[in-house]
């Protein structure tokens, strides 16, 4: 096992990577998809050094007496580093963040990410997403496979995005999506009261189900008949074939379900400014 021990700006070069997790309290980190050969650069760096360690092909990053340092960030704010890591495409990814934002592009196996407070942009990640987050966001955009996502207070906001499952899961945060569903994919989304507006192609394929027990729900599709009931607003019915399945249940959030013309990989969405 080769293991570093960093407390200034470095670049370290590596054999191979089949698997990167990084632990960050503050600051930031980007994760690469690349060619070359794996690498990692420590930008500015303040507080505890980071432990870097290669063994067997993975990859870890963390604080060198992380709670130690999660209590002196939690005084002081002083514990943050920015790190920019280049890994194969395939590499699977573990994130596990406190404050520190992330951008993830291009990796195409499966990518976990853990956030309290920071925001994390995806952009053009394939295959298996896990997102849960407390208060951040995350804006992602191009994605293809399949993404989880469980939120109290932070936003999802989803563009270009070709899915063949998204299981969303807020108390407080905004679902955002503008999707395409892979033939008898699923979407299944459940919020207390945080808004929900999705956008799918017109030519979908799904049985819809979009139940809020205080909120509007509104559709542009025509098929889709609101039912009004004593306790409950409820609108059901199929689109396309309906070998499909589109579920959305909140308790005060609204509803919207907008189709478009054309697929969802020729709409981009706003960058996130930080």
């Amino acid at each position: 096992m080769s293991r570093w021990t960093i407390d200034e700006p470095t670049t370290l070069d590596f054999d191979g990577v089949v698997a990167l997790r990084v632990t960050l309290i503050a600051g930031s980190i980007s994760v690469l998809a690349s060619d070359e050969r794996p690498s990692i650069m420590i930008g500015d760096i303040e507080g505890p050094p980071l432990i870097i360690t290669h063994e067997a092909g993975m990859l870890t990053v963390t604080h060198e007496r992380l709670w130690e340092g999660m209590l002196n960030w939690l005084r002081t704010h002083r514990a943050h580093a920015a790190i920019t890591v280049t890994v194969p495409r395939d590499c699977p990814v573990v994130l596990n963040l406190v404050s520190a934002d992330a951008v993830v592009t291009g990796m195409t196996s499966r990518t976990s990410i853990k956030s309290a407070s920071g925001d994390v942009i995806l952009d053009g990640v394939a295959g298996a997403i896990d997102a849960n987050t407390v208060s951040g966001a995350i804006e992602a955009q191009g994605l293809d496979g399949t993404m989880s996502f469980t939120s109290v207070s932070g936003d999802l906001s989803l563009a270009g995005a070709s899915v063949e499952r998204l299981a969303a899961r807020a108390v407080s945060g905004r679902i955002a999506a503008d999707i395409d569903l892979s033939g008898a994919g699923g979407v299944d989304v459940n919020t207390v009261s945080g808004e929900v507006a999705l956008r799918v192609a017109e030519s979908t394929n799904a049985q819809v189900t979009l139940n809020s027990a205080a909120g509007r729900i509104e559709t542009s599709f025509p098929e889709l008949a609101p039912q009004e009931r004593t306790v409950a607003r409820s609108t059901t019915g199929k689109i396309g074939d309906g070998s499909g399945r589109l579920a959305v249940n909140t308790v005060s959030g609204t509803i919207t379900l907008l189709g478009r013309d054309g697929d969802a990989s020729e709409i981009t969405g706003p960058r996130m400014e930080k």
